[in-house]
């Protein structure tokens, strides 16, 4: 049985003019010590997936419907009493903007060590000295004397290098990290990434990383999942998607990647933008992006405007594409053409 395992989970926003569904039927697993990315543009619902596992969702966001078992646990049924046991003790989460993570009127040292006394019984000499240990395990320098500062006193790649330190403060088993890159420069990303990877396999934590950046996906996972108007579209070992990549929003966001493009040529992007999902078009939601839907008359195909995909396999992949089959034979005719 697969320590975290999502089933299904609908998500929905209680609006005025109706409800709005955040995710649809979302499902997948993560196993002790795997690593998991979670891609796809703004608005996919990357981080939805993430706040509903831990049931962290504001109002009037709501888990409709599926299940999150985790350990053997469900936790979309438990109280929030019993949650709390959970939340930074066995799940731990890295969100985007450590200056609204940490409390900025309380020194390092002090929220380390409220963390640390929320869910132990321990005195505030032994959680200061494992406080100590986990700054050191980040490669904060001089870490006795980063206790007793303030956030602001702190530079950004400190911050954040502090913030995976209270994420391993209670040994989780798992990490979710949200973005937890994205207001730092590329050279300590690198940096971030590399020891958050690090202390995972160290640990044998799980990792669930959510992000846009199919770059770092590529380095640090190992099974990713691509979202698209609330819903994975695709999902499978990170190297097979990356290097042959099923649906044809997989392919798109693939090839807009600055590398991919022809030197001094405009950079590729997918046409359109994600929809509004209380206006989801039928059938695909994809599909009026799609370059792949339309016939030589130039009109869609039935089914991709009227039916919802279902999920197929492809190799060691599961994709949610009409064209799948398709899609195939037309790539195995353009490489026969080569050879």
């Amino acid at each position: 049985m697969a320590l975290l395992e999502v089933t299904n989970l609908d998500v929905r926003f209680g609006l005025r003019q109706g409800e709005v569904r955040a995710l649809r039927d979302v499902s997948f697993t993560l196993e002790r010590g795997e690593r998991l990315g979670i891609v796809g543009e703004s608005g996919a619902g990357k981080s939805v997936a993430a706040f509903s596992l831990l049931n962290l969702i504001g109002k009037p966001g709501f888990i409709a419907g599926g299940s999150i078992t985790f350990d053997g646990l469900e936790l979309n049924s438990m109280s929030e009493r019993a949650l709390r046991k959970v939340r930074g003790n066995r799940i731990s989460m890295i969100f985007q903007d450590p200056m609204m993570t940490l409390n900025p009127v309380l020194s390092i040292g002090e929220q380390m060590v409220e963390c640390l006394k929320a869910h132990r019984r321990i005195s505030s000499k032994q959680a200061r000295a494992i406080a100590l240990d986990k700054l050191q395990q980040v490669q904060i320098p001089s870490p006795e004397t980063r206790l007793d500062q303030y956030p602001h006193e702190l530079s950004g790649g400190m911050r954040q290098r502090i913030i995976i330190a209270i994420a391993l403060l209670l040994d989780p088993d798992i990490i979710i990290a949200d973005e937890p890159t994205t207001a730092l420069d590329v050279t300590i990303q690198a940096e971030i990434m590399a020891l958050l990877l690090e202390l995972c396999e160290q640990h044998n934590v799980g990792l669930i990383l959510i992000t846009h950046d199919l770059g770092v996906v590529s380095q640090v996972t190992q099974r990713m999942l691509v979202m698209y108007a609330g819903r994975v579209i695709e999902q499978g070992p990170t190297r097979e998607i990356i290097n042959d990549p099923q649906h044809p929003y997989t392919q798109g966001l693939i090839n807009a990647l600055p590398q991919m493009a022809t030197p001094g040529e405009r950079l590729n992007q997918i046409r359109g933008s994600m929809p509004s999902l209380s206006n989801l078009p039928d059938g695909c939601a994809f599909h009026p992006r799609c370059d792949f839907i339309n016939k030589a008359n130039g009109e869609p195909r039935p089914a991709c405007v009227q039916k919802v995909p279902e999920f197929v396999d492809s190799g060691n992949c599961r994709v949610a594409c009409h064209m799948v089959a398709e899609m195939q034979e037309d790539r195995r005719l353009k490489l026969e053409e080569i050879s």
